[in-house]
């Protein structure tokens, strides 16, 4: 959690770009797992972005319209009883002395408080969709005022506006001390793929690596990983998002690695391929190789001005002159393209926004067009090439899946690699043969 000034500054940069209008956002409903045990709670990134409550069962309400009331927590009162079991609330009053709000009720006056928020705002910014049931919570608050409103006249939402256009447009830039957590996430990353490449070894099972990212993600501090780690060997790596994790690796294979962890509520999201024996063999280098390059060339290509879709279209090109040259593809490099015959080893994108969310908000495109990188903004960079067991080609390559992925932030005059797991066909192998 940042200082309560920083949530503060951030919440009046948010009211100054809504004009007149009222933020209504939910925590993420707890959910059952089984039985009467539920699953671990992670707040939702733009309350917390908002205001760094990270509690269940609240929400955050903003308004340019009430003076007194800009910032609103409706949360979950003191209950000693309840304390015992769900663990230490910090209730009405511990809201308004711990986030720095301007008011704090019980969550169950929501119903009876919220009209009152909502009368004399033009819009209603709030994401419909989202929890269906909250939505009909806050669709009856809308109702009633609109009701009241007729009576006296008094200014009432005539439109509901998602939060897209709003917080998210603030999230996609990433402020000094945002990055900071995103190096630190890429930092106990980086500890957990060594620790995975020095433990897998030929006869061991995808679970047990998984189980070592994991105790270095939680030994360096971080709170959770950032989402399900894909720990893929020999065929597995080529099923873009395997997850079961159990089958035991043979000599020989590859096993390609995507995992991070999420520090500070910031993730990070990193890919390695690399030989469980220590060494590649002719193929998986040849392949290796050329999804190196392409991860080289759109790392490159990252700077301000530059485009999601024209870093792909980097990634693109370099894979398709590579897979030609070794003999997966036959043909130019253009017919290749222009065809869509890539399309078969490489068949996703190449980034994604990074953040509070492993694939973070913002929009990729601005008025139809790709959007331009500013500074401030942290994607990954992930090409592939992934053959699967009964492809068309020379049998060498079948069954080999290999995607290499960092985090790069977009600088003002350029990029910085937030990732520093070893990727050179040399480092790995060395990183691998430390294990033993």
């Amino acid at each position: 959690m940042f200082d309560p000034s920083v949530y503060a500054a951030r919440r009046k940069a948010l009211l100054d770009r809504i004009g007149r209008g009222v933020v209504v956002l939910p925590s993420v409903p707890l959910a059952t797992r089984n039985s009467d045990v539920e699953h671990a709670h992670r707040q939702h990134s733009d309350v917390y972005y908002l205001s760094g409550f990270d509690e269940p069962d609240a929400v955050l309400v903003l308004s340019n319209v009430h003076a007194e009331h800009q910032a609103v927590l409706f949360v979950r009162p003191k209950n000693r009883e309840r304390e015992i079991w769900d663990g230490f609330r910090h209730g009405v009053e511990g809201a308004v002395g711990t986030f720095g709000v301007d008011a704090a009720f019980p969550v169950s006056e929501l119903e009876q408080r919220l009209p009152d928020y909502l009368e004399g705002a033009g819009r209603l910014h709030h994401e419909l969709g989202e929890h269906t049931e909250f939505d009909g919570q806050v669709l009856r608050a809308l109702h009633l005022v609109r009701m009241r409103c007729r009576r006296d006249g008094r200014t009432t939402p005539t439109e509901i506006v998602s939060t897209q256009v709003s917080i998210h447009e603030m999230r996609l830039v990433k402020q000094e001390a945002e990055l900071a957590l995103m190096r630190r996430a890429n930092a106990i990353t980086t500890e957990g793929h060594l620790a995975a490449m020095r433990v897998s070894r030929p006869g061991r099972f995808e679970y047990e690596v998984e189980a070592e990212l994991l105790r270095a993600f939680r030994g360096g501090g971080a709170e959770r990983p950032a989402y399900d780690s894909i720990v893929g060997s020999g065929p597995n790596a080529t099923v873009l998002p395997y997850r079961r994790n159990d089958r035991q690796m043979q000599d020989g294979d590859l096993l390609l690695i995507d995992a991070g962890c999420e520090f500070g509520y910031y993730a990070a999201d990193v890919t390695r391929t690399f030989p469980v024996n220590g060494t590649f063999s002719p193929a998986q280098r040849d392949l290796y190789e050329v999804v190196l390059a392409a991860q080289d060339a759109c790392i490159a290509a990252v700077k301000p001005g530059a485009t999601m879709d024209g870093v792909h279209q980097v990634a693109v090109r370099v894979l398709t002159e590579g897979m030609i040259r070794v003999g997966l593809l036959q043909g130019s490099v253009d017919a290749a393209i222009e065809s869509g015959s890539y399309r078969e080893f490489y068949m996703h994108r190449t980034s994604h926004w990074l953040g509070m969310d492993v694939h973070d908000v913002g929009s990729t495109f601005l008025a139809g067009a790709p959007r331009p990188f500013a500074p401030g903004h942290v994607l990954t960079i992930e090409p592939g090439l992934y053959v699967a067991l009964d492809a068309a080609v020379d049998e060498r390559f079948r069954g080999i899946g290999i995607r290499i992925e960092d985090d790069v932030a977009v600088t003002l005059d350029g990029h910085e690699n937030l990732t520093t797991v070893p990727k050179t066909v040399a480092d790995v192998e060395a990183a691998v043969r430390a294990g033993g």
